[in-house]
């Protein structure tokens, strides 16, 4: 019987989430009964005509029992309310701190009962595809329409660009001529141009001025008259701008620190200050969101931000659950170059990414694939924007099958649904592997990981196996009881991969 316990207690918790009022109806029949009896003592006792300072104070009486009454439904309404929100954000492993956060979405249609959305944003919504809000968008869309302060992590490919995008139009309403209004901040160029084009489509059907900073802007406009809503941009062409004193941010209402984990590594701390002191408007709300939250990254959060909420999607610095990981020993440099071609051989499954830890590698590496049957391009700072543009747009076209890229290039780079990530070079950090690795299996697919190792790499296997169980695979137990060691950047100087012999290249 102990089931059926069970389940009667689970339907009588659900129906009074169904029934909010059904616990008051209970306590203010007994509130009847407790009054009914107290007049019929007053009855008893034969002291109608007694002098009406009594009547006086119990009707204050009955005031102050009524007020206690109204403040103890309200108490169990909150309680409710809190209930139901936990429940959701366990449903979808949402964790939050910070006071009063808000509850989450339900559905993208609480967009307009709740918020008062415009059709077209929905509409735009629908256009694309998105149906149902993702756990991060479920969270940080209402904290930031609440006018809250937020910062987020979750993983790659988790629809962090519609999180601030959306109520960034929402609250900004419609186009106007007073001057930059949002600033996105992205550490690359790619993420800033790729996030201009997520930011128009969602925008579609408003007459938003959105602009990506480009040096051509920067050269050819008087940056005081331009006419633009939402500013995208680095934190270096930014800072440029202001610093020529021509770009005014003092009216900025939103500001959105995109992959800000890695926007605060050393090097953009500078730039980034400067441009959070120009966003002058007091009332301004910022938010950072990245795929993994470092802890120092956290401390610099909390120093520019005024009471922000903390969102955590999933565990705090995990990979997505839904890549099949593997560790594949390759001994050697020549053992790799040999363990990638078997694959190939077997089942190339595109579109494939290959990460090597440095620019010269990459053009090594391109160099042993080119020859070879599969379509292979290779991608790194060398080469001109147009060109990287171009290398790009022929991987997401699949003219490409497989890309060979440096961390630096990848970074946040969407590339929709690479089916397998290879890590030819072991990764230099667990953020480097859950940034590469998070390139595939995006929007709901599953995708595949492979990450070689060599001798070299051994005393770090631990530190990667760490995320790698955390996202629920399976590890071998001999790596998991090796000592974890502090990563320092492991980039082991290694052998060139490059097997042709120099007279060939003549």
């Amino acid at each position: 019987g102990k089931k059926e316990n069970e389940n009667k207690v689970d339907y009588l918790s659900s129906f009074e989430l169904a029934n909010p009022d059904s616990e008051e109806a209970a306590v203010s029949t007994k509130k009847r009964k407790r009054k009914q009896s107290a007049s019929v003592e007053a009855v008893e006792g034969f002291n109608v005509f007694k002098s009406s300072k009594k009547a006086l104070v119990a009707s204050e009486g009955n005031e102050i029992d009524e007020e206690k009454d109204r403040i103890s439904k309200e108490k169990k309404k909150l309680n409710r309310k809190l209930e139901a929100d936990s429940i959701l954000r366990k449903k979808y492993n949402i964790h939050v701190s910070g006071n009063n956060v808000v509850t989450p979405l339900k559905s993208f249609a609480e967009l307009s009962s709740v918020y008062g959305c415009e059709s077209y944003l929905l509409q735009n919504f629908a256009k694309l595809g998105f149906k149902e809000p993702t756990p991060i968008q479920r969270q940080a869309i209402p904290i930031l329409l609440s006018g809250r302060e937020c910062f987020a992590c979750a993983p790659t490919g988790s629809g962090k660009t519609l999180a601030f995008v959306s109520p960034m139009l929402m609250k900004l309403k419609h186009a106007s001529a007073e001057g930059v209004r949002a600033v996105i901040l992205c550490p690359t160029r790619e993420l800033a141009a790729q996030t201009t084009r997520e930011c128009k489509k969602l925008a579609e059907g408003n007459k938003f001025y959105i602009k990506l900073l480009t040096k051509k802007l920067i050269r050819s406009a008087d940056l005081s008259k331009l006419r633009c809503d939402i500013l995208i941009s680095t934190p270096l062409r930014l800072r440029s701008a202001i610093k020529k004193k021509k770009l005014d941010l003092s009216r900025v209402e939103y500001l959105v620190l995109d992959e800000s984990d890695k926007l605060f590594e050393l090097g953009l701390i500078k730039q980034i200050d400067a441009i959070v002191k120009a966003c002058s408007n007091p009332s301004i709300i910022r938010s950072l969101f990245s795929a993994t939250l470092p802890d120092s990254v956290e401390e610099l959060a909390r120093t520019i931000m005024h009471d922000a909420v903390r969102v955590i999607i999933g565990r705090k610095n995990t990979a997505s659950n839904s890549v099949n990981q593997k560790l594949v020993f390759a001994g050697t440099e020549e053992g790799k170059l040999l363990a990638l071609r078997q694959s190939f051989q077997e089942k190339l499954n595109p579109p494939v990414l290959i990460f090597v830890q440095s620019k010269e590698r990459a053009k090594e590496l391109y160099e042993e694939l080119k020859f070879d049957d599969i379509r292979v391009s290779v991608i790194h700072s060398d080469l001109s924007e147009i060109q990287r543009e171009n290398v790009v747009n022929d991987f997401r076209a699949g003219k490409t099958w497989v890309l060979i890229a440096t961390d630096v290039i990848a970074r946040g780079m969407d590339f929709k649904g690479v089916n397998c990530v290879i890590n030819y070079d072991f990764p230099d950090s667990a953020a480097a592997y859950i940034h590469r690795i998070g390139r595939s299996g995006r929007a709901g697919r599953t995708g595949e990981a492979i990450t070689f190792y060599t001798e070299d790499d051994v005393p770090f296997l631990r530190n990667i196996a760490n995320v790698m169980s955390a996202s629920g695979c399976e590890v071998p137990s001999w790596i998991m009881a090796m000592r974890k060691l502090r990563w320092k950047k492991h980039r082991p100087k290694r052998e060139s991969i490059l097997t042709i012999p120099d007279n060939a290249e003549d």
